[in-house]
Order: structure tokens, then C-alpha cells, then sequence
């Protein structure tokens, strides 16, 4: 039996920062725990966003009038915050995409479909995000390469002695999750990029669940290609981040094709603009990307040691809360992990739990979280997970605790 751990007496208390969780929810307070789909927004990201259409709306990289040239510049400045967030050597270094799924498609068919022949193997791992899985199938059954799985431990974690054997001369590429979105696990990943770079393969690394809770130096993990999104670091929805290395990203042939990614174009022919405006076709998300900077900053401001420093807390308490309670079984217990709670509650259906918690005012999520072999991995249709954020509190915690008791004295498995 697990037991309790108290409070810590100091936390962050950052809830008044976010607008949204003032107002009440089926006239309950709002207990958001569903941070590892969607993040809330500062007041200061969402005014910055209304700042930008009262202020400096204009299309970016084509007009000389001073809208547009100063809509240029904060699109520009992004960039900068953008690559000083991820310590990227160059700026040139950072390309702005709609997300995490986009950033990894714009590296499967670029650099996959230019670099990937029938025999060459793609090393996953049993814990990727669909979008780190379905692109690479597609990429597959074009080039004839050959997906290869790490499989995951019990615990939640990656076989790291099935991973050596994996790799080999034939392994081109490596794609890893830095956290996982299902069971919180943080990979050991400057240790596995070390590994693959020895068989000579190329690394990518899906931040999506990280880059919120903790420091990223993509120089110093010397990764080969680093993505994340925007909505779920205090930022705005359908705005995301491809790191690559600049020889890699130069090398890479257009996955889109339209305005501002050219140099010429003739009928007869089109040359290309370098990098990163290669990868930006057409008329980006500009106030998505300007605002996603005012996000990192904020990030930058809270401090991302003080945030992970929360967190653990929090999670530390709600394991051990949890872990105290007849019924809830844990699904992923690594000694490792990053504000994720995956969990199973006898007799209710995650949806169903998910349902009932609602009535309360606490948000969590349910179902397989978009990682359906892991689930299978583990013989289950899917799991609860409450995921925490800058905004969360031990009172929180409690919300949660009580209103899984409420569902499973209404389910009759009470724990008592």
C-alpha cells in the first residue's frame, strides 16, 4: 500500500492566470486535468492574439507597406524566440507548422520519401502517438523500407536491450517519443539518439508532451530533428515547431507547393527558396506564431525547473492518493515519468468514468489517447489519465480523489 505524502507547505499558484478557469462548470469550480490533449491560455496569450488583429494584421514577406512589414518582423521575432527556446544554432533551424502531426508528415515526405529505399528500416517505439506511427506506414508502403518496434516494459518503460539489437547498418531512421501522452514515461532519449547515431541513423524526437515541462537543448541531445505544437504549451491551437539540422533541413526537397516557398516559377520550371521558407507554402497561421512566441515566454517567465518542480509534486501526491484506493489500478508506473496519471477503476469504463467525473466539474480524459497499440500492449481498450499543468493545485488533486469515490459508490465497487 501506497502511503499518503503531504502537501508541500510552498507551490506554484499560477490559476489566476488563466481566464477560462474562472468560470464554473455544471456549477461546479472547473477541475481541468485534460492538459496533455489541450493546454488553457494566460491572459496574456489570449490578449496578445487580440493584439495582433487590433494592431498589426497584414500578410508577411510580400508587401512594402508598413503592416505588412511590421506583421514581417513579429513573424520574424518568433522565430528567434522559437529557436532560443529550443537552443537551436540557427534560425534558419526552425520551421513553423501547423503542429505536431504536421511537422512529423513534412519530415516523412520530404526527408523519408528522398532518403528511405526497400530494405531500410524505421526503428518505432510501442509507445509513439499515431501521428509518429501512421506516416511512416505510408512512407513504408511507398519506399519498401521496414518498420521495426521497441517493445515496452510492464512498467511502462522501453526495452533499451531490445532497442541495441533493433539497430543495425540497415536502421535509417529513429523515431522517439520524448514523453509519453499515455503513461507520462520520459524517455531516456540523449541515450537512445547516441545509439542510433552509432549505426549512423537519423533521430527524431516527438516533444509534443515535453517541451511544457521541461528544458529542451536540441544541440545538446543532438537530435536530428525535434517537433512539438503549440496548444499544448499555453499556446494557440493549429500552430507547431519542426527543429531540424540545417544541413538536413537544406537537403530536403518541398512538401508543399504555393506562394512563398518559391524562388522562380515558369511553366517549364520552379526553383525554391531556402530554408526554412522552403517548408511555409502559402499564407501561414501569422497570429498563431507570433502569439506561440508570447506562449514560450510565458513558459520562460513561470520557469520551466519551477513548473517540472510542481508537477512532480502533483503527481507525486495523486499516485499517492490513488495508489491508497480499493479498485484503481496504475497503468504505467515508470520510475520516470512527467505529469501523466494513466488509471483503471474496477467495473466503469473510462468513458463512462470520464462521464461521471464531468458532473463535477473535473475535466480528465478517457479512451486509448491516440496510442492504440500501446493499449493493446497492455490488454486494454484504454485508460483515464489525468494530466497536470502550471495551473494545477493539490486542491485539484483532492477534487479528483473525491469524485472517483462518488463514482464508485455509484457503481457499487466503494472503497472502503
Amino acid at each position: 500500500m501506497v502511503e499518503p505524502i503531504l502537501k508541500p507547505a510552498m507551490q506554484l499558484d499560477r490559476r489566476a492566470d488563466f481566464p477560462i478557469l474562472a468560470q464554473p462548470v455544471r456549477g461546479q469550480r472547473l477541475v481541468y486535468l485534460d492538459n496533455g490533449a489541450t493546454t488553457q491560455k494566460p491572459a496574456a496569450v489570449i490578449h496578445a492574439e487580440s493584439h495582433f488583429y487590433e494592431h498589426s494584421n497584414a500578410n508577411i514577406h510580400r508587401g512594402v507597406h508598413w503592416l505588412s512589414q511590421h506583421a514581417t518582423d513579429l513573424y520574424d521575432q518568433a522565430r528567434v524566440v522559437t529557436q532560443q527556446f529550443l537552443h537551436a544554432q540557427r534560425i534558419e533551424e526552425i520551421v513553423f507548422t501547423s503542429g505536431t502531426t504536421d511537422s512529423i508528415n513534412l519530415i516523412a515526405y520530404s526527408w523519408g520519401m528522398a532518403n528511405l529505399t526497400a530494405g531500410d528500416e524505421i526503428v518505432l517505439t510501442g509507445m509513439e502517438h499515431h501521428s509518429n506511427i501512421v506516416p511512416w506506414q505510408l512512407v513504408a508502403q511507398k519506399t519498401g523500407a521496414i518498420i521495426k518496434v521497441v517493445p515496452v516494459l510492464d512498467n511502462g518503460e522501453l526495452d533499451l536491450t531490445a532497442y541495441q539489437t533493433l539497430l543495425s547498418n540497415k536502421t535509417k531512421f529513429v523515431g522517439i517519443v520524448h514523453v509519453s501522452n499515455a503513461l507520462g514515461t520520459v524517455n531516456p532519449i540523449a541515450q537512445m539518439i547516441e545509439m542510433a547515431h552509432q549505426v549512423g541513423a537519423k533521430v527524431l524526437i516527438d516533444g509534443a508532451q515535453a517541451v511544457a515541462h521541461t528544458e529542451v537543448n536540441v544541440q545538446e541531445l543532438d537530435c536530428d530533428f525535434y517537433v512539438f505544437s503549440g496548444h499544448k504549451i499555453y499556446g494557440p491551437t493549429g500552430t507547431g515547431v519542426l527543429y531540424a539540422k540545417y544541413d538536413l533541413l537544406d537537403a530536403m526537397p518541398p512538401w508543399k507547393g504555393g506562394g512563398d516557398m518559391i524562388h522562380t516559377v515558369s511553366f517549364e520550371s520552379s526553383t525554391y527558396a531556402p530554408v526554412p521558407q522552403r517548408f511555409e507554402a502559402g499564407t501561414p497561421n501569422i497570429a498563431g506564431v507570433v502569439v506561440l512566441a508570447e506562449a514560450l515566454k510565458y513558459v520562460q517567465t513561470v520557469g520551466l525547473d519551477a513548473i517540472a518542480a510542481h508537477e512532480d509534486a502533483l503527481l507525486r501526491y495523486a499516485t499517492a492518493q490513488l495508489g491508497t484506493m480499493k479498485g484503481i489500478t496504475l497503468v504505467g508506473t515508470a520510475a520516470n515519468k512527467a505529469g501523466v496519471l494513466s488509471f483503471l477503476v474496477d467495473d466503469i469504463h473510462p468513458h463512462d468514468l470520464g462521464t461521471i467525473l464531468d458532473m463535477d466539474g473535473v475535466a480528465i480524459r478517457a479512451g486509448h489517447h491516440c496510442a492504440m497499440p500501446l493499449m493493446t500492449r497492455f490488454g486494454i481498450p484504454g485508460t483515464a489519465r489525468a494530466s497536470f499543468a502550471v495551473y494545477n493545485s493539490f486542491d485539484d488533486v483532492d477534487a479528483l480523489v473525491a469524485s472517483l469515490k462518488k463514482a464508485q459508490k455509484l457503481f457499487g465497487v466503494a472503497d472502503e
